[in-house]
């Protein structure tokens, strides 16, 4: 019997037994779209999480600093470093360059903190804002957005981010406000009136703005040139104003910060080649995937490097335990739904008897019988996993129609990605195929001339 002939007569008795056939590839079905759409909703949380972390975590981004070397051979104790190697470590303007040329590298520029400073405009209004040195037009590549301006070489010119803009109220109406909210701390209006004010922007494009610190303890303070804001960032998409105004950055080129240390720190002196050493630098690339292999590159220069890959295993371990479980849940559905693949072919092995001991007599062989049983329940699992791919599709549309309706991101959120259609497929097929093999033994066995025999 050639095996075109196996799949003929295993098909025949798969359509002949509707009824049968239908109920055990329902079962299949069911447990297959478990699976399915248990694994796709893992994946596309996942993605999602991943994606929403790396708006905070920056997944994609290599901070870059300078290596203070080794001790010097021969050092007593270990702890003199070699002038030389305190060379070799430094981030210099040439390596900058070169990580640039790196593949996969999108953007590298440096990041270099300042440090929290008072924030003053012209009308005497006031905020603390965090001030970082860098290239101001490697923002854009950054992943940053102007919704104003743009970045300016010029000294002096400032790019804010959109949370450097919140919260600058009128001196004497917060004044008033405060001591109405120290009168009467329990009034709910006054404190949303306070959280409203802290939320509100002002608008500073093309404005004036002065830093302030203090002189250690002495009560004095350092004022520094007035600076022109030449830019502001737009709201980073994904957050909203309640979280925008506790992240208060001002971005200033090299230049301009060297030219901001000298005005406001006595104790620090800058040199000239401040702008050709960095401390810090970021480094972005086009996937999280190929993190680890431009670190490696970038540390071939004797720097130090520092990812936040750890926060994307410590997601995928948790998602993985949660698709673990749901696949469990599938899993289960398709034990239940090859029992009763066993006890619907058992049944069939027992009324084709006499099919059997006719196929036997003209010279079929024990494999060819139960090979014909293990086809017919393969067959059936095909059935099931092909109607549970299907069913997947509907959930996930109805899901993704569901999250839509009540988020404002409007496009889909779920997704089935191929392998995971290819896993339930095997599944349903592997449920057929071993649900047949004991009824497929049996049928084997069964003796030809008994069977002819029976009425």
């Amino acid at each position: 019997m050639r095996i075109s002939d196996i799949l003929r007569l295993s098909w025949d008795q798969v359509k002949r037994r509707k009824v049968v056939t239908g109920l055990c590839a329902a079962g299949i079905s069911i447990g297959c779209a478990a699976i399915v759409v248990a694994m796709s909703v893992g994946d596309s949380a996942q993605k999602y999480t991943e994606k929403e972390m790396n708006q905070f975590f920056k997944m994609d981004e290599i901070t870059v600093t300078a290596n203070a070397g080794v001790s010097a051979p021969g050092s007593t104790g270990g702890s003199r470093i070699s002038a030389e190697m305190l060379e070799q470590g430094k981030l210099t303007k040439q390596k900058l360059d070169l990580i640039r040329q790196f593949p996969h590298v999108s953007a590298a520029a440096p990041f270099e903190e300042m440090g929290y400073m008072q924030m003053v405009t012209n009308d005497n209004r006031n905020s603390y804002v965090q001030v970082i040195g860098t290239n101001l037009d490697s923002l854009t590549q950054f992943g940053h957005t102007f919704a104003q301006g743009g970045p300016v070489d010029t000294q002096g010119a400032i790019v804010l981010n959109y949370g450097a803009t919140l919260g600058l109220n009128d001196p004497v109406t917060m004044d008033n406000l405060m001591e109405q909210i120290s009168r009467n701390p329990y009034d709910k209006d006054l404190m949303d009136q306070y959280r409203k004010l802290q939320k509100t922007p002002t608008e500073l494009y093309q404005k004036q703005l002065q830093f302030k610190t203090q002189v250690g303890n002495t009560g004095k303070t350092r004022t520094s040139t007035p600076l022109r804001v030449a830019g502001i960032l737009k709201l980073p998409q994904g957050t909203n104003a309640d979280n925008a105004q506790y992240d208060k950055k001002i971005y200033v080129s090299i230049e301009t910060m060297q030219m901001l240390q000298e005005q406001l720190n006595e104790n620090k002196t800058v040199t000239a080649s401040s702008t050709e050493s960095y401390g810090t630098a970021t480094v972005k690339v086009d996937s999280q995937d190929v993190v680890e292999s431009v670190e490696k590159q970038i540390q071939r220069l004797r720097v130090n490097t520092r990812t936040n890959l750890n926060q994307r295993e410590m997601v995928a371990e948790q998602f993985a335990i949660i698709k673990m479980v749901a696949m469990g849940i599938g899993v289960f559905i398709l034990i239940i739904a090859s029992i009763s693949i066993i006890v619907a072919m058992t049944m069939s092995t027992y009324q084709r008897r006499r099919q059997i001991g006719i196929m036997k007599v003209l010279g079929a062989n024990l494999a060819q019988i139960r090979n014909m049983f293990i086809v017919e329940a393969a067959l059936t699992g095909l059935l099931g996993g092909l109607l549970g791919i299907v069913f997947s599709y509907w959930v996930v549309w109805g899901l993704n129609v569901l999250i839509m309706s009540v988020s404002e991101d409007k496009s889909p959120m779920i997704f089935i990605p191929p392998l995971t259609i290819l896993t339930g497929m095997i599944f349903a097929i592997m449920t057929g195929v071993l649900s047949g093999l004991y009824p497929a033994v049996s049928a084997s066995r069964t003796d030809a001339l008994t069977a002819i025999k029976r009425d």
